[in-house]
């Protein structure tokens, strides 16, 4: 199982791949070559996913148990390192047997010569425990609270930063803000309307194997070592995973007031397609039509297979939402999730908060106000866009959105207001000062969804 949590992040190394899509293929293969069983799998998952959440507070921590700088150091050696470190002090491994186990892997996978310097680098590590090592390593806090924090909690310093500025308040919340980020997230199910119901697929789980959702009226979430893909339901596409912040995003721009007809939804931005599968859901209980727009081809086939069975009238196609086909005007409802940096996921793709740089942020910019503005040029007047990402960061968010309401840019010629988007996400607290609405891991539960709801007016 550790050359299979290897393999998985030198794929993440080399290329740039998501743990995410790399882990399941080798499970799979490892379970029928090697007969890997749930406790196997469990052990794997928890070392690749642990090393990757801590790999900022492992690597300070080998950084100083190591006579040379760590870019000296060969990245494969550096896994083996980050894997033994996590196993020594993140897990309940004994001492003896991470390290024994460590060092048997770089024999394997780097050779006798490395192995040795993997042993003598682990035995300094055991030496202290996580609490004593941070002691050692992190800054104090009060002569530079970033960096503290960026070292305890195992996130780049530009993420702390923006993080903090976007939740605002003082350290207890950032804290908690970025622990929740470090937790394993819950495996949560939507039930999709006029397809399955919450209480059919409870009944189906057992009491022990699932709970209803926190604030989803469609959610359901699995208990720790819950299979989604081995249901019925999520095979027949009745069911879907979906986390229950995407969920209230799809909920809110559906339950939008409206003036006039409701006839008309589209999506966007609809791959993968989970937002798209409820709205059409949706859309079929009213008698409206959804076009989902997915500009990536294999995304859009994702779109299309996450849509087969709808009960009302839908159409998947491949089209570009800053260049979009349609007419002006031909919509009564229109999400757009649009691409961003991804730091509201942190929870399921830990390795992104170090793959991302703050000058990617430059290149969304104007793909998102680009998105947004033909958004509200494709509603008509009286009719609500929802602008949505899966970001926290205040520029993805409402950067975007108040240069979009001056009518800067592609905007201009378009006017709207503001919704307050929190009375349509009932029974969900801290939703802040609105009009608009963040979710937050730690406070919801939920991944750190932000969404606007503006409706055009002219």
């Amino acid at each position: 199982m550790r050359i299979l949590a290897f393999e998985a992040l030198r794929a993440v190394d080399e290329r740039d791949a998501y743990a995410n899509l790399v882990l399941p293929p080798l499970l799979r293969k490892a379970r029928e070559k090697d007969g890997f069983d749930a406790r196997d799998a469990a052990l794997a998952t928890e070392l690749v996913y642990g090393t990757l959440r801590r790999q900022g507070t492992y690597d300070a921590i080998v950084a100083a148990c190591v006579d040379r700088p760590l870019r000296e150091v060969d990245p494969p050696v550096l896994d083996v390192l980050a894997l033994g470190a996590h196993q020594l002090l993140g897990t309940r491994i004994p001492t003896h047997a991470a390290v024994s186990a460590s060092v048997e892997l770089a024999r394997v996978v780097l050779g006798d010569g490395r192995a040795k310097f993997v042993n003598a680098v682990l035995r300094k590590v055991a030496q202290h425990d996580l609490d004593a090592w941070l002691e050692r390593v992190a800054p104090p806090y009060d002569e530079d609270p970033e960096d503290h924090l960026a070292v305890v909690h195992a996130h780049p310093r530009w993420v702390v930063s923006a993080l903090w500025d976007a939740l605002g308040g003082g350290r207890a919340g950032i804290e908690d803000l970025l622990e929740a980020d470090n937790e394993r997230p819950e495996v949560t199910l939507v039930a999709r309307p006029g397809r399955a119901t919450p209480d059919e697929l409870l009944a189906a789980l057992g009491e022990d194997a699932a709970l209803p959702g926190r604030w989803s009226p469609y959610a359901v979430r699995l208990s720790e070592g819950g299979e989604p893909g081995a249901l019925d339901a999520v095979r027949e596409g009745r069911v879907g995973v979906q986390d229950e912040g995407s969920q209230l995003v799809a909920l809110a721009l559906a339950d939008a007031p409206l003036d006039g007809r409701d006839e008309r939804w589209l999506d966007g931005c609809a791959g993968p397609g989970g937002k798209a599968a409820l709205l059409g859901a949706l859309a079929a209980r009213r008698g409206a039509f959804l076009l989902a727009a997915e500009k990536q081809p294999h995304r859009a086939r994702l779109v299309a297979r996450a849509l087969e069975g709808n009960p009302g009238p839908y159409e998947v196609v491949t089209a570009d939402g800053t260049r979009p086909p349609w007419r002006p005007g031909s919509f009564d409802r229109v999400l757009v999730d649009v691409p961003c940096s991804g730091l509201g996921a942190l929870r399921r793709r830990p390795e992104a908060r170090w793959r991302r740089r703050p000058e990617d942020l430059d290149g969304f910019a104007p793909l998102q106000r680009s998105l947004l503005a033909e958004a509200l040029k494709a509603v008509r007047v009286g009719g609500v866009v929802g602008y949505a990402t899966c970001s926290p960061h205040l520029a993805e968010t409402r950067a975007v959105v108040d240069d979009i309401l001056r009518g800067r840019g592609e905007a201009a010629g378009t006017s709207a207001e503001l919704i307050d988007a929190r009375p349509l996400m009932p029974g969900v607290p801290a939703l802040g000062d609105g009009p608009d609405v963040q979710l937050w891991p730690h406070l919801h539960g939920t991944d750190a969804m932000y969404l606007a709801l503006l409706r055009r007016t002219a």
